[in-house]
C-alpha cells in the first residue's frame, strides 16, 4: 500500500467527502468502515483491499486511492462474511436526505459490529451461543475468565490455571477474546491464532473500576449475591466486557441480568482431546457422524444451545441427574404428554434472543408477534402439565412464570402476522380500535383507491375521454394518463408532465393536493404506529426477567423431551446412577455406530464390568479393525450420556458417579512446537496420570506404540502398574497390541484380560466384534493390509518375514523353557549335595557327573 492510502489522502488532495470519511475513520481505526454514499456502502484504502479479498468484490482505484463497495440493500449479505472473517465493522450511514445545493450530507456510525457482540441472525447460528470472552492474567499466573453471549444475556465467570484456561476456551469457543494490551505477546503465543482477539487499554483492567461497573449495571450494593465476590481476577474480566459493550455502542443491555459462577467441582471434567476423540461435536473425518447429531432432537434454538451446554458440563450431582432421568421417564411412558409437548414446542421461537432484541431496542413487529405465539404455547404447556397426576410434571407446570398480561398487551396492540418493518407496514402494524386518531387517519389512507376511482370517473364524464386512467410513480406521484388520440379533449388547466409513445401524462392541482394529503397520512400513520409500538416495547421491557425464566424452563423441557423421543426411537434405557465406585454396562452399544446398521439386530453389543475390588483394569487385545476402539469409546459415551440426563443404548447400566473422563487414543505430530507423535502421546498421558481421582474413568488405546517395542511395552506396563497400585484406583479400559501385557493379570489381582474375538476360516478372518474374557496373541495386521488393497507381492513377502520372525521367537521360547528346566534340575541337584560331607566318594563322583551331563546338554 502506498503512503497516500495509509493516510487515506494527502491534505491538499482531500475532497469534502474524503475529509468527512477520514474524520470518522480516525475514531474507528481498528475497523472496516462501511461508508454510505447514496445507494452504496463504499470502503477506501486498506479497508477496500481487505473487503475486496474477503467479499470477492471488484477493487478499483481513483487518484491513487483504492475503492470497493456493494449496494446498500446487500448489507445483510456482505456483513456476515466480514464478521465471520474476523473483522470489526463500523456501519456509517447517511443521517439526512440529500438536499439541493448541499454537496455533503451528515453521516455517522450507527452500529459497531464485532464477532463477539453481534446479534445479527445472519451471522450467529440458532443452536449455538456466540460468546465474547475476556481474560485477565494475575501476578501468580492465575487467570480470570468471563464469557458473555450478548444475544441471550448469558454471563459466566471463573478463575483457573493456564492449562484449564485453554480447556474453557475449547468448551465455550468464543467468537472474540479481549485481553490487556501489555499481555498481547503472551496471548498470541498461548492462543496460537486459533481465536479472533482484541487488545484493550491497560487502565481498563482495574479492580475498583470493574467492581463499580458491575454493581452499577446490576444496580446492587455488592457482588456477594452472585457468589463471585472473592473472584478478583474474574471481576476484572467481567468489568472489561461491560466496558467493551459500552465502547461498541451497546448501551441497552438490561437483559444481562445475572452472572453465573462456573464451579468446576459441580461438573464432570472432560478435556478437549477427549471431546475430539469421542467425536462429540465434530467427526474425525468428513464422512463421519458426530454424537451431537444423534442426540439432538431439540426443536427450539434455546433447547439446542442448552443441550450443548449440558454436554460440555455434565453434572456430578446425583439428585439433579436423577431428576433429569425422572422427567425423561415421565415423558417416555406418557405418550400423550410427550406428543403434546413436541407439538407445542414447534410453536415456540427463540425467546432468549427475542428478549435480547427487546432490551437492545432492535425488535420488529413480526418478532413481537412470534413472542406472543410463543407465550401462548407456553401457557398451554403450563395448563397441560398442571392437569397431570405426575408430581414432577406438576412441578414443571408450577415453575412457569405467569405471562397472561404480556400476551394480552401484545394481542391488544399488534395485528396478526404484522410486517417486519413499521415504515413498510403502511398502517398494518397496530390493531384496529387501539387508537381513534390512528384509525381516522388510516381511513383516509386506505380509502385512496375508492377516492381515485371516483375522481377518475368524474373527470372521464366531464372530459368525455374514454379509457382515462390514474397512475402513480415515484417521480411524478399521481397522474392522469390519456391516449394521444384523445389529447384534444384534455382541459387547459391540466399540466402535461410526460409524453410516452402512445400516451401523455398530466397532473392537476386537485390530484397533487390529494397526493400530499395521502403522503401526510402515511407519515402520520408511521409516527403514530412507531410511538405505540415503542410504548409496547417499554412495557415488555419491564418483564424481561420473567421472559428469561420461561425461556430457560422451555429450553430444559425441550432437551428432556428430546431425550425421551431419542430413547423411544433407539431403544435406550434409563441408567442407574449411584454413589458406588463401579461400572456395569450390559449389552452396551455405540449410539453413532449402531445407526449405520439398517438391521439393528446385526449390531453386536458388549458388556463392560469394572469395580475397585477385582476388575479395576481391563487389558483388551484383539486384531486391528475388530472393534476395540469402538468398545472403549462407547463406554465413555454411555457414561457421558447418563451424566447429562439422557437414557443410554444398553440393556442395563449401573454407573457410580464419575468426576473425570480421560482418553488417550491415537496420536499425531505437533510440528509447530517441535513435538513428535510419541512426545504428544506422552504429554497427554502425563496430564491424565497427574490429574486422576478415585472417580475418574480412563480409556487408553495403544499407549507406547510410538517408540521401540521393548520401550513401548515397558512404558505401557509401568503405566498399568501405576494405575493399579495408585491409591485412587481409577477404572480403566486399556486396549493394546502388546500381547505381552496379558501376563500382568497373573501378578495383579485387579487386572483382567479380555479380547475381541475373531473366527478364522481358511485364509479369511471374520471379526466377531464380541468382547470375551481372556487375552489374544494375534493382531492379523497382514490380513488387514491385504483387504485394504496392498499389492499382493508385498503381502506374500510380509507373510514370509512374519514366519521367519515367528520361528525365531518360538525357538527363543523353546530355548528359554529348556534353560528354565535345566536350572531347576541343577538347583535340585545342588540341594541334594548340600550336605556333601555325608556323601561317600563314589556318590559324590556320581552327582558331579550328573551335573556335568546337564551342562553338556
Amino acid at each position: 500500500m502506498n503512503k497516500n492510502e495509509t493516510l487515506f489522502y494527502k491534505k491538499k488532495e482531500e475532497t469534502p467527502l474524503i475529509k468527512q470519511y477520514n474524520n470518522i475513520k480516525t475514531k474507528y481505526p481498528d475497523t472496516i468502515l462501511l461508508f454510505q454514499v447514496g445507494d452504496f456502502y463504499e470502503t477506501f484504502g486498506e479497508d477496500a483491499i481487505k473487503c475486496s479479498q474477503a467479499l470477492n468484490i471488484v477493487l478499483t482505484k481513483r487518484s491513487q486511492l483504492h475503492l470497493a463497495g456493494f449496494p446498500y440493500h446487500s448489507l445483510s449479505t456482505y456483513l456476515p462474511k466480514l464478521v465471520r472473517a474476523g473483522f470489526r465493522v463500523a456501519i456509517c450511514n447517511q443521517l439526512e436526505e440529500p438536499k439541493k445545493g448541499k454537496n455533503l450530507v451528515k453521516r455517522g456510525v450507527i452500529e459497531l459490529v464485532t464477532p463477539g457482540v453481534t446479534i445479527n441472525e445472519n451471522i450467529i447460528y440458532p443452536k449455538s451461543n456466540n460468546f465474547l470472552s475476556s481474560i485477565h492474567v494475575g501476578k501468580n499466573k492465575s487467570f480470570g475468565l468471563s464469557f458473555l453471549d450478548v444475544s441471550t444475556g448469558e454471563f459466566f465467570v471463573t478463575e483457573d490455571t493456564k492449562d484449564n484456561v485453554l480447556q474453557y476456551l475449547e468448551h465455550f469457543h468464543p467468537s472474540e477474546i479481549l485481553f490487556q494490551n501489555k499481555e498481547k505477546k503472551f496471548f498470541d503465543q498461548l492462543l496460537k491464532k486459533k481465536y479472533y482477539t482484541f487488545s484493550i487499554e491497560d487502565w481498563m483492567f482495574d479492580y475498583s473500576f470493574a467492581y463499580e461497573k458491575l454493581i452499577s449495571h446490576f444496580n446492587v450494593n455488592s457482588l456477594k449475591g452472585f457468589g463471585i465476590n472473592d473472584l478478583k481476577l474474574g471481576i476484572i474480566s467481567c468489568g472489561v466486557i461491560l466496558s467493551y459493550l459500552h465502547n461498541t455502542s451497546h448501551f441497552n443491555i438490561k437483559h444481562i441480568s445475572n452472572i453465573q459462577r462456573i464451579r468446576k467441582e459441580k461438573y464432570m471434567w472432560i478435556d478437549d482431546f477427549t471431546f475430539r476423540n469421542l467425536e462429540i461435536f465434530h467427526p474425525l473425518n468428513k464422512e463421519g457422524v458426530s454424537l451431537i447429531k444423534i442426540l439432538d432432537r431439540t426443536i427450539t434454538p434455546m433447547g439446542g444451545r442448552l443441550l450443548k451446554n449440558w454436554i460440555l458440563f455434565p453434572l456430578k450431582n446425583l439428585f439433579h441427574i436423577k431428576k433429569r432421568h425422572q422427567i425423561v421417564y415421565e415423558l417416555y411412558v406418557n405418550n400423550m404428554i410427550r406428543l403434546f409437548t413436541k407439538k407445542k414446542l414447534k410453536n415456540i421461537y427463540d425467546i432468549e434472543r427475542l428478549t435480547s432484541k427487546i432490551a437492545i431496542g432492535n425488535i420488529s413487529p413480526r418478532e413481537i408477534y412470534t413472542l406472543y405465539k410463543s407465550l401462548t404455547s407456553i401457557m398451554e404447556i403450563e395448563k397441560k402439565f398442571l392437569s397431570q397426576k405426575s408430581t414432577i410434571l406438576i412441578e414443571i407446570g408450577n415453575s412457569f412464570q405467569n405471562c397472561n398480561s404480556i400476551c394480552e398487551i401484545i394481542k391488544n396492540t399488534v395485528q396478526e402476522d404484522p410486517p417486519h418493518q413499521i415504515e413498510k407496514g403502511k398502517g398494518n402494524v397496530i390493531v384496529k380500535g387501539f387508537s381513534k386518531e390512528l384509525d381516522k387517519i388510516r381511513m383516509i389512507y386506505f380509502s385512496q383507491k375508492e377516492y381515485l376511482e371516483k375522481l377518475c370517473s368524474r373527470e372521464q364524464f366531464k372530459t368525455k375521454i374514454d379509457n382515462l386512467k390514474i397512475g402513480y410513480n415515484h417521480i411524478f406521484g399521481y397522474f392522469f394518463e390519456v391516449k394521444i388520440s384523445k389529447k384534444d379533449k384534455v382541459p387547459s388547466h391540466w399540466i402535461q408532465k410526460q409524453t410516452l409513445t402512445n400516451s401523455i401524462r398530466y397532473i392537476t392541482e386537485e390530484l397533487k393536493n390529494y397526493e400530499m394529503k395521502i403522503f401526510n397520512a402515511e407519515q402520520k400513520i408511521f409516527f403514530l404506529e412507531k410511538e405505540i409500538f415503542d410504548n409496547l416495547i417499554n412495557q415488555i421491557l419491564k418483564t424481561i426477567e420473567l421472559l428469561q425464566k420461561n425461556a430457560k424452563i422451555i429450553a430444559k423441557l425441550d432437551v428432556l423431551s428430546s431425550f425421551s423421543n431419542l430413547a423411544l426411537e433407539n431403544n435406550y434405557i434409563k441408567p442407574n446412577i449411584n454413589d458406588s465406585l463401579k461400572i456395569s454396562i450390559i449389552k452396551g452399544r455405540h449410539p453413532v455406530i449402531e445407526r449405520q446398521f439398517i438391521d439393528k439386530t446385526s449390531y453386536i453389543p458388549n458388556d463392560i464390568i469394572l469395580n475397585k475390588s477385582n476388575q479395576q483394569i481391563l487389558i483388551i487385545t484383539g486384531p486391528n479393525m475388530s472393534g476395540k476402539s469402538a468398545i472403549l469409546r462407547q463406554t465413555a459415551i454411555i457414561i457421558l450420556m447418563a451424566h447429562i440426563g439422557s437414557f443410554v443404548p444398553a440393556e442395563y447400566v449401573e454407573i457410580g458417579l464419575i468426576d473425570k473422563i480421560f482418553s488417550r487414543v491415537g496420536a499425531s505430530d505437533n510440528i509447530s512446537l517441535g513435538e513428535s507423535t510419541f512426545m504428544v502421546e506422552m504429554n497427554e498421558t502425563a496430564n491424565i496420570l497427574n490429574n486422576l481421582s478415585k472417580r475418574s474413568f480412563l480409556i487408553l488405546d495403544e499407549i507406547g506404540r510410538g517408540t521401540s517395542t521393548y520401550d513401548g511395552i515397558s512404558i505401557a506396563k509401568s503405566i498399568i502398574e501405576f494405575l493399579h497400585e495408585k491409591n485412587v484406583r481409577p477404572l480403566t479400559l486399556f486396549a493394546t497390541h502388546y500381547h505381552e501385557l496379558n501376563e500382568m493379570s497373573l501378578s495383579f489381582k485387579r487386572i483382567k484380560n479380555y479380547h475381541v474375538s475373531v473366527k478364522r476360516k481358511n485364509d479369511h478372518i471374520i471379526f466377531m466384534r464380541k468382547l470375551i474374557a481372556g487375552g489374544s496373541e494375534h493382531s492379523f495386521g497382514i490380513y488387514v493390509a491385504r483387504i485394504s488393497g496392498m499389492p499382493i507381492e508385498i503381502i506374500e513377502n510380509a507373510k514370509k518375514i512374519l514366519n521367519t520372525l515367528t520361528s525365531k521367537k518360538n525357538r527363543i521360547k523353546i530355548n528359554q523353557k529348556r534353560i528354565f528346566s535345566l536350572l531347576k534340575k541343577i538347583m535340585f541337584s545342588l540341594k541334594e549335595i548340600k550336605n556333601i560331607d555325608s556323601l561317600s566318594i563314589k556318590d559324590a563322583i556320581i552327582k558331579i557327573n550328573e551335573i556335568k551331563n546337564l551342562l553338556d546338554y
